[in-house]
Formats: structure tokens, sequence, C-alpha cells
């Protein structure tokens, strides 16, 4: 697939999927002219489960955008939503992008508005079509390029369809492949005289960094011929411009439309020169000027740091600037990325959330490739999560006592981080430790929130390594805050697991059985956020030989929506075993409900059914509407009467609707969690349940149900669970 291996590395897309990349190109471009966009690109599913790859890029310097080349799908940022949710995200300033995105700001903190759209086809999501353009601060994107951009999508959509019935193959893998501009024009004879007459040095270059006009100045300065520049990648022709320490100035520029200045230092044809850079950009390409400049105050002087009599060697001034610049460009590359973390670690719920977090911002920010995290349990270190050492290595510490001499725990009983430099400093330190390779270096953190321990974090690198004293700074700091989210994110789970236990207590373990009528029920927990709520069901035999059918959900979700729940089920049951109506049932409820003030409403669905003649009385309060299938596979949405919500009227009337249930049709009851979708209408997700029961075979009912559960249960991001009741006359009809 293509390549773009460094800053300044044209991509190479000869072993690139050439009919998929030309349709993805074309549709980048298209898209890009159609809104006005300066940039665009295609984002497309890879063959790993939950990784998009940028795909396609044009209009910008591709190297520029190499930290957002991969993009998981459960991360907060628009691509990633675009794709998960089926909606479009339209950000037209960075104010919009702050609130809603704020670790895109966090990376990319300019002025630029971005479009958003969802490239799907039917059930098949293929990617995301990304445009970046001059922000509209106060002003949304208008409808005219909403629908333009959405039908550059669907053509895109319409065109991989194509490809892949043809036998093309959809997914992306390796880097993304640089669509070209045209080569930017020299510009007017009269205009090349009056630039070469300037004593500064000018270059043009277009909005992808390919350079085309070089005046007399900048040859001169630079000792290259113009030919010899023009059509090159600025990073390319000039080497040294594209170290990573200049990556945000060039981005900055390109991306914001405000000129931007800063000093570079020459390669090692010119040792120790700093020449001043200057960026004025337009939307047809970026001015640039060089002019010299004395080194600039940030840069320290190396000599007086090596020897305190400094030689004087022009060879050695420049290599020692070269070696600080080196540090200060990783310091300065590393410092979005703790930004990203620490926002991103407010975000994280559960402790596996958190680690997650960390292996995704933490270390790529240091250049880290192993990590392990030990949460602290009754005086023993026991390991919650690792990546990156060989299996089964950290078994042997998994659940080490505080006694123990090993650098994981004095890290914490001391609660000073812990820094080795390279393997044989490890090994000398602890004589006799276990190490998982021969070279390498390693960074051990304490985990201590609010001065409460709470575990370790270790960091290992491939290759020995310094630590410069801002590199500790920055990882102590983090490392508070990593164990601040961890310390919620046990409070959390110890409240999950509460309300788990809580909630499996409440619901009916077996459904009673009866003659004629057939019973299945289902319940999943959601799987964002707090994932256990108020969501029940349940099957309440009444004295008069009736079968109660109810199903509900309390607003909310942990321990109090529970709590809710197990009360208002209690209250059905009760009704219903003294004989009530259901629109007694139901009014009784919500009279319990408002006197106990729990702060919380609920809906509720209870059908009273005689299982010999089939006939159903009805109330419903809030709740969606049932389906019924009919014995001919013919589906139906119900429309029963109904009331408002349990909790909030307590004058509220619930008016009964009666129907009957023939031999062989299935009622199916369910919470709003079966049929919601963030960015979608609820009918929507309705009618895909009503086909789904459709399409199913009536029996046995228990595979029915599970027909009908399945989507929702292979879903990684819900955020609300589910309860499912269905039932089944399977005869007494005369």
């Amino acid at each position: 697939m293509a390549r773009a291996d460094s800053v300044g590395a044209a991509p190479d897309t000869t072993d690139a999927p050439d009919a998929t990349a030309q349709v993805l190109a074309r549709a980048a471009v298209n898209a890009m002219e159609a809104v006005g966009g300066y940039a665009a690109g295609v984002y497309l599913r890879s063959p790993t489960t939950g990784l998009l790859l940028m795909a396609v890029f044009t209009g910008l310097p591709l190297q520029l955008f190499r930290p957002w080349w991969r993009m998981q799908v459960n991360r907060p940022f628009p691509v990633a939503e675009a794709y998960r949710s089926g909606q479009a995200v339209h950000l037209p300033d960075a104010e919009s992008t702050m609130s809603r995105f704020p670790q895109l700001m966090a990376g990319l903190p300019f002025t630029f508005a971005s479009l958003y759209e969802p490239v799907t086809a039917g059930t098949e999501r293929f990617g995301v079509l990304v445009v970046l353009r001059e922000a509209t601060p106060g002003i949304p994107v208008g409808t005219a390029d909403r629908e333009r951009l959405r039908g550059a999508a669907e053509q895109l959509a319409a065109d991989l369809t194509a490809l892949a019935a043809a036998g093309a193959r959809v997914l992306w893998e390796g880097d993304p492949v640089g669509v070209p501009a045209p080569p930017p024009e020299a510009g007017a004879e009269g205009a090349r005289r009056a630039a070469d007459r300037l004593a500064q040095a000018v270059l043009s270059l277009d909005r992808e960094g390919r350079i085309g006009y070089v005046n007399t100045a900048a040859e001169e300065l630079l000792g290259v011929d113009g030919p010899h520049l023009q059509g090159r990648l600025l990073w390319e022709a000039l080497p040294w411009l594209g170290h990573p320490a200049y990556e945000d100035h060039f981005r900055a520029g390109f991306m914001s439309g405000e000129p931007v200045h800063f000093p570079a230092r020459r390669g090692r044809h010119a040792p120790g020169q700093w020449l001043s850079v200057d960026l004025y950009p337009a939307a047809d390409g970026v001015t640039l000027t060089l002019g010299t400049s004395a080194k600039p105050a940030y840069a320290p002087d190396s000599r007086a740091r090596r020897d305190p009599d400094p030689d004087p060697d022009a060879d050695a001034d420049a290599d020692a600037d070269a070696a600080n610049l080196d540090a200060s460009a990783d310091e300065a590359s590393a410092l979005y990325r703790p930004v990203a973390l620490a926002i991103a670690l407010t975000e994280a719920v559960t402790a596996r959330q958190v680690s997650a977090v960390v292996t995704e911002e933490l270390l790529p920010a240091f250049g880290g490739r192993q990590l392990a995290i030990y949460l602290l349990d009754e005086r023993h270190l026991h390991l919650a999560w690792e990546t990156g050492f060989p299996q089964g290595f950290l078994n042997r510490f998994d659940g080490v006592s505080l006694d123990v001499r090993l650098p994981g725990v004095e890290t914490l009983t001391t609660g000073r981080p812990l820094f080795f430099e390279s393997m044989q400093h490890l090994a000398a330190a602890y004589p006799g430790i276990p190490l998982d390779a021969d070279v390498g270096a390693r960074a051990f953190l304490p985990l201590i929130a609010s001065g409460r321990p709470v575990g370790s974090c270790i960091l290992g690198f491939d290759s020995p390594r310094g630590f410069s004293a801002e590199e500790r700074t920055v990882l102590t700091a983090l490392a508070g805050l990593i164990a601040q989210a961890l310390a919620r994110a046990r409070r959390y789970d110890s409240e999950v697991e509460l309300a788990r236990g809580l909630q499996s207590a409440l619901l009916p373990h077996r459904l009673p059985v009866r003659e004629h009528v057939d019973t299945v029920g289902r319940y999943l927990p959601g799987t964002l956020g707090m994932d256990v709520g108020g969501d029940w069901y349940d099957v309440v035999e009444t004295g008069a030989g009736l079968l109660a059918l109810v199903i509900g959900d309390v607003q909310g979700h942990g321990v109090a929506a529970a709590a809710t729940m197990g009360q208002l089920r209690s209250a059905v049951r009760a009704f219903a075993l003294s004989g009530s109506t259901p629109e007694q049932v139901v009014s009784g409820t919500n009279q319990l409900l408002i006197d106990l003030d729990p702060g919380q409403f609920a809906s509720c669905c209870y059908m009273l059914l005689d299982p010999a003649s089939g006939s159903v009385t009805a109330a419903r309060a809030g709740h969606p509407q049932p389906l019924l299938r009919h014995p001919d596979g013919r589906t139906e949405v119900l429309d029963l009467a109904g009331g408002v919500v349990l909790g909030i009227d307590p004058e509220a009337s619930y008016p009964l609707t009666e129907l009957r249930l023939t031999t062989g049709s299935v009622l199916a009851l369910y919470t709003d969690g079966l049929v919601e979708q963030p960015g979608l209408d609820i009918d929507v997700g309705v009618e895909r349940l009503r086909k789904s029961l459709e399409e199913a075979r009536p029996s046995p009912l228990t595979e029915t149900a599970d027909r009908l559960i399945s989507e929702a249960g292979n879903t990684a991001d819900r955020p609300d669970d589910i309860a499912l009741l269905l039932a089944s006359r399977t005869g007494g009809d005369p």
C-alpha cells in the first residue's frame, strides 16, 4: 500500500490498489471543490476491526497530518463519530470544534472549519469523507454545502460498491496516498523580475508544499539553482525544514491562513546558521521568505554545557546545536499528545478505558513500545493492563507484596519516579531482576491520587534513551492524572458491580410456564458509561388464571435506577396479584413513584393476557409501541392508547386497548435501547426491528429472541441497556 515514511518523503503509490485509489482521489478533489475547501481526504475501514485509515489526502502536505493517519472508531474525534453514528459532523469554526472535540483542537489549535460525511451504502459503512476549509465563525454550514457534500459521499459509496461487486478490495492498508495538485505556475514575467530584484529570499509553494517559484536571492542563499528546486516538496528539497520541531509552524501556516514566523537552523552545509522563516498563506498557495537570523534565545548553548572552555570549531558548535534541536523537537512533538491524554482521561470511565487511553496517547508521545499498569489491592500490586511485553513475562510480578524490592514497588512506596536510560542501568540497580530485553530503557512512575497510593505504571522503550528534566516533569505530572482517573474508575467499577448484582437479583430468573403460551425474556446492559440501567421485564401469574406481561424502563443508569426499577417491579407484581385491571395497575404504580419521589420517571407497558382465548387488555405509559407478528408472518406496530410516563402527573389516566392473539402469533415488548441509535429517528429503529421479527422463524421462540437482540448485542458502543419480552400463542383457540 502507499508509503510516506518521513517528513518530506513523497508517497509511493506503486503498490496501491489503483482502481480504489483513483476513485478515492477523484472523490476527495470533487468534494473539496464542491464546498470551497482547501483540503480533503477519505478515511476507509482497515482489516483491523475498529480502525480507520486515512486512504487519500489532497490540498495540504500529507506528512503534516501523520498523527491522524490512523483513527480508532471509539475515539472522541469527529471522523470516528461520523463513522460510528452514520451522521455528518459539521464544524464551522474553532469554537464549535473545541466545544465538541477538544482533543482535536489540542493537536490542531488553529482556526479552520472541517466537514465529515460518512460514506455508506445501506448497512455497509465504508468510511468518512473529510473536507477542510476556511472558518466561518458563528455561521453554520449552509444547506447547499451540506447537500453537495452528501452527494459527493453518496457517489463515492456507489463507486466503492461497484468496485466491491467487481472483486476489488475496498479496505485500506498502510499509509495514505497523497493526491498531487497541478504544478504551481511561475507567474507573470514582470512579477518574476520584481521578485528577483528583492534582497530577501522568496519561494512560492502550492497548497501541498511543492515549490513553484524561487527568486535569485533564494538561489544565492541556499546555493541551489531554482530549476533544481521547482516541482519538489519543500521538505524534500530542503530537508532541514522537515525537522519535527517545525511541523506545528507549518500546520499553523497551511491551516489557519495567518502569517507564521519562526527561526530554523540550516543543515550541515551551512553549520551553525540560523534563518528566519516567514510563511504568508493564501487560498492558492503559500509564500515563504528566508532571512539570516541570530541563534534564537530558546536554543541552548551546548558548548557551555559540554566544555567550560568552548571549542571555537564551527562544526562542533553545529553538531551541538543539532543535538539540542533534536531534543527540543522531541519535546515539542510530544506536547500535544499529553494535552490530548489529559482531556481523554476525563472521558474514560472504566479502568480498562483509562489504560487504553494511556496506551493510545502516552506511548506515542514519548516513543514508548511497552506499557504495564499495576493496581494496589490490600498491599499487593496486581497487573491490570499490559501491552508490548513478551507474552506471560509480567505474570511473575502479578500480586507482588509491597515488601518486595522491585522498581515497580519502590516507585510507589517512595513516591518517586525511577528512570533507567538502559537495561544495563536497570540490572545494576536491581541485581537479579528478570529482564524482558537486553536493549532498551524503562521508566517506573508512581500512581498516587490525592496522597493515596493507587498503583504503578511502567513505560518501556526499545532503545537506550535519556530522559530530559522536562520529560521527567511531564511524565510525573501525567502519572498523577492517570492515578486520579484510575481511582475514579475503580469507584465506578465498584458501583457497576453493585448495580449489576442488584439488577440480576431483581430481574426474573425464570418465567412461568403456562399452557397455550410461550414467553422468553432477554436483557443486555449498555456498553458505554454506567452500563447497568433500569430496564426490566416480568411475567406474572394472576389469581384469575390470567398472565400479566410487563416491560418498563426507569430513566437513568446505575444503582439508583436499578433500585427504583426493583420498587416498581414489586409494585406491579403486587397490583397484578391483587386482581387489579391494567389501568389500575399502571395508575397505582404511577402514584407510588410520585410518592417515593426518587427524582426519576419511568415508562411502562402492561398487558393482561388470557392464555385460553388469546384476549389481551393493555395499558401504556409513555413506552414504545409493541409489535405483533401474525401467523402468516405479517408484522405490525400496534397502536395502543396511552398516557404520560410514570412519576410525572398524579392525575394521569391510562386508557385501555383490547386485542386478540391468535394461535401462532408473536407479541414483542421492548425498551427503547433496542431501537434507538444516535442521530437516527426512533421510527427507523422500530421499522428495522419490525422487519427482523417479520423475517424471523416464529419458533422456537428463544431463537427469535436471540435474532432480534443479536445486532444490538454485537454493538461495542451501545449507550443504553435493553430489555425484550416475547409472548407466543401456541394453542387454545376453539
